[in-house]
């Protein structure tokens, strides 16, 4: 064991296992080739609600999609799919999908026909 090397100093000290640097890149690599679900499948049956809201928006009409249980990525994906069916701005954050104006409706048929369970 090489003096300089201190994660194998640690690791003999705790008697904790320092995984190799070979151990740790195909462990990334994995984990970057591992299929990830979409939205849909990481949402299962809850309910996601859609939400058409003016306050503290100086007036300005918003269509919110809340309760979405799924990662950011796939948050982004179904955001960005909803953006462009729409033709609206928006943003994706924290479970939640905000689209610019009143597509309540809209919003809600696609969601439906994509399989979410959807209340209005």
């Amino acid at each position: 064991m090489d003096p300089k090397d201190w994660k194998s100093v640690l690791g003999a000290a705790f008697d904790v296992a320092v995984p190799s640097p070979e151990e740790i890149k195909a462990e990334q690599e994995a984990r970057l080739n591992e299929p990830r679900g979409d939205a849909r499948e990481q949402q299962g049956s809850q309910p996601i609600h859609v939400i058409l809201d003016r306050k503290n928006r100086k007036g300005k009409t918003v269509t919110l999609v809340t309760d979405l249980k799924c990662d950011d990525r796939a948050l982004q994906a179904l955001a960005k799919e909803l953006k462009l069916r729409c033709g609206v701005g928006g943003s994706a954050r924290g479970g939640e999908i905000l689209l610019q104006g009143d597509f309540t409706g809209r919003v809600t048929d696609i969601l439906r026909d994509k399989g979410f369970n959807v209340r209005h």
